[in-house]
């Protein structure tokens, strides 16, 4: 079962962040996935390590367009990018070190935080872009 669809509700009206979203909710769903089948831990390390690649390629991207569109309140989005992106970074680490295993708890962190991040914050600056393209 998925532990969330990407789906109309999360678009924030940009393609490109749209796709990338969505490969975050596909990552999030391997990890799901590994965990209820019971995968060993380097598979589970190599999931962290792929969606810490992932986020922070997406980061990347969301921060570069935003830059560009002047858009005013880059800084304060970069904060909670970088904040999630340590968090994440820590607990990959110590899944690779075998200190810690994936539980379905940090899933659903993972999960509520990127889709409270995405209702909130990144429809922000989708608005924002709408407005100052429309001026």
């Amino acid at each position: 079962m998925a532990l969330f669809t990407f789906d109309k509700p999360y678009s924030v009206g940009i393609q490109s962040v749209d796709d990338q979203h969505a490969g975050l909710f596909d990552v999030l769903h391997e990890l799901h996935a590994a965990i209820l089948k019971g995968q060993p831990n380097p598979v589970i390390s190599g999931l962290m390590q792929d969606l810490l690649a992932y986020t922070r390629s997406h980061f990347a991207a969301e921060e570069a367009m935003l830059a560009k569109a002047k858009f005013s309140g880059l800084d304060e989005h970069q904060i909670k990018h970088r904040q999630f992106t340590t968090l994440v970074a820590e607990y990959a680490e110590r899944c690779k070190r075998g200190e810690a295993a994936l539980s379905l708890h940090l899933i659903n962190f993972l999960r509520d935080w990127l889709a409270g991040h995405i209702l909130q914050e990144d429809r922000a600056y989708s608005a924002w872009l709408s407005q100052s393209t429309a001026r």
